[in-house]
């Protein structure tokens, strides 16, 4: 199982907002490529990007930065105003392993299906769910369908990886929802990248051991703990290797 630390950018800077809200900001650094070189010094190979900025804004503000975090050798799998297959293009460009598209994939899943035949497994989709259902647009706005319904759309289109996101755990430092995940895992064929709620190794320790029966659980996302250090990024990098 991968461990993707995370690094939200908003205003050129590393930032955590709670639950997605705007207003419930926490600076953690003025230079997002410093976090990336500490997260790349403890072991990681992966880092998960979202262009806060640009998933507000509908386009890609904030690639320079991108590009300083791709030079320190690490993998990025980036979210964030990726709408567009120009805007796709210009990421992939810039070095970025993998791009996540949020809310166009939701809106548009013939969209999701030319850049899926373009672009293969370098396309993952992010479903963010509120109480099951799929938030977009920088979570402000409610799709009107679950995040499972959304799921089987995306397998059928040959989507290679998923970002489940429950937003309603995320930023709060309460644990996962685990059975939201489980309930993903049992859906398509997808990987399934876990996000939300990670406070502590144990948690942790029990996504392995969901790991350990559900084969495509790819690895989970890791913010918020690590910046108010809950956890320890290198400890987590050894759970998950087993």
């Amino acid at each position: 199982m991968i461990i993707y630390p995370a690094i939200d950018i908003k205003g050129g800077r590393c930032v955590r907002l709670t639950q997605g809200r705007a207003d419930q900001e926490t600076v953690y650094s003025e230079n997002p490529a410093d976090v990336a070189a500490e997260f790349r010094a403890a072991g990681a190979d992966w880092v998960h990007v979202v262009d806060l900025d640009g998933a507000f804004a509908g386009e890609p503000k904030n690639l320079s930065t991108v590009e300083a975090i791709v030079a320190l050798g690490m993998k990025v799998q980036l979210g964030g105003g990726l709408r567009t297959r120009a805007a796709i293009e210009r990421a992939l460009a810039a070095g970025v392993s993998r791009v996540v598209i949020g809310t166009r994939a939701v809106e548009s899943p013939t969209f999701v299906g030319d850049v899926v035949r373009l672009f293969g497994d370098k396309i993952a989709v992010g479903l963010d769910a509120r109480n099951g259902m799929v938030a977009v647009k920088g979570w402000v706005e409610t799709a009107g369908m679950s995040a499972l319904q959304a799921a089987q759309q995306m397998d059928v289109l040959g989507v290679a990886t998923l970002i489940h996101t429950d937003i309603d755990t995320d930023g709060m430092l309460n644990g996962p929802n685990f059975q939201a995940q489980e309930a993903m895992l049992r859906v398509g064929r997808f990987r399934v990248i876990a996000s939300g709620g990670v406070s502590t190794r144990e948690d942790v320790v029990k996504l392995t051991e969901l790991a350990r029966r559900y084969a495509k659980l790819d690895g989970v996302i890791v913010g918020k703990a690590l910046y108010e250090k809950r956890v320890e990024l290198p400890d987590l990098l050894a759970i998950a290797q087993g």
